[in-house]
């Protein structure tokens, strides 16, 4: 239940002065909103965790190719050169990562941003008609307390008085009312024209990142050394790691668990 319907049906007199289908009808509209605004927000974090972990996976990346530099696996100019081609992939690959994150920092997560911003305005112009409401509400009460007074000269005066400051209460309230159950539903709505241009950005530029990337890892596969590193096969592949593997179990010098 959201805020809007526990606040409204604790607040209400016994007689209502609006009909139950009107009242449920603006709280379906509510809730609408209040559910496009925390899946927006959830979105906008998720995008962040996205980019931020992108952009860590990157740095990590870099770091692994200083490491290998600086580890003794390098002990021949061959292997150098072979470090220095991988080392350069994965300074490509950095670069369209960072192209990538801009894209999407541009395309999703600023436009997610002005987004949430407008629904402290939305809940406001709510609160508003809320209370509106609950003058409308006491304007009618009043107006019935006076009605069934004795028909007295002042306290028609006081009715007529009642009267008129109920028709102005109403007039108000019927205003915002009839406003928000026109712009919410538009409001609504327009979050499908908002958001598809971005969902479309971001998915031409992850397209265009994880294109890149298996270009520029194709390309160096190519220039490993031997013929059974140059075929792009995940059998063969694991095939031989495992025998490169039982060779190095095989010395003297490892212990097995």
């Amino acid at each position: 239940m959201s805020w809007f319907s526990s606040f409204s049906r604790l607040s209400t007199p016994k007689k209502a002065v609006i009909s139950k289908t009107d009242e449920k009808a603006f709280e379906d509209e509510v809730q609408k909103i209040e559910v496009l605004d925390e899946a927006t927000k959830k979105l906008y974090k998720d995008m962040k965790k996205c980019i931020d972990s992108m952009a860590q996976l990157s740095k990590l990346q870099c770091r692994i190719g200083q490491n290998l530099a600086a580890s003794p696996l390098l002990n021949t100019e061959d292997d150098f050169k072979e470090f220095e081609e991988m080392y350069s992939s994965i300074s490509r690959v950095d670069e369209f990562m960072v192209q990538f994150n801009e894209n999407a920092q541009h395309c999703m997560i600023d436009p997610m941003k002005k987004f949430s911003g407008i629904f402290p305005s939305v809940y406001t112009a709510i609160r508003k008609r809320e209370q509106l409401l609950q003058e409308y509400r006491k304007a009618h009460a009043k107006m019935e307390k006076y009605q069934e007074k004795e028909r007295t000269g002042p306290n028609i005066v006081k009715f007529e008085q009642a009267k008129k400051a109920l028709n102005a209460a109403r007039e108000d309230y019927e205003s915002e009312h009839n406003k928000l159950m026109e712009e919410l539903p538009q409001f609504f709505n327009g979050r499908i024209e908002y958001f598809q241009p971005c969902f479309e950005a971001l998915i031409k530029s992850q397209i265009n990142y994880y294109t890149e990337c298996f270009h520029i890892y194709a390309e160096l596969a190519a220039h490993l050394k031997g013929e059974e590193f140059s075929v792009i096969d995940d059998e063969k592949y694991e095939v031989i790691l495992q025998q490169k593997l039982s060779d190095i179990r095989a010395l003297s010098i490892v212990i097995d668990d």
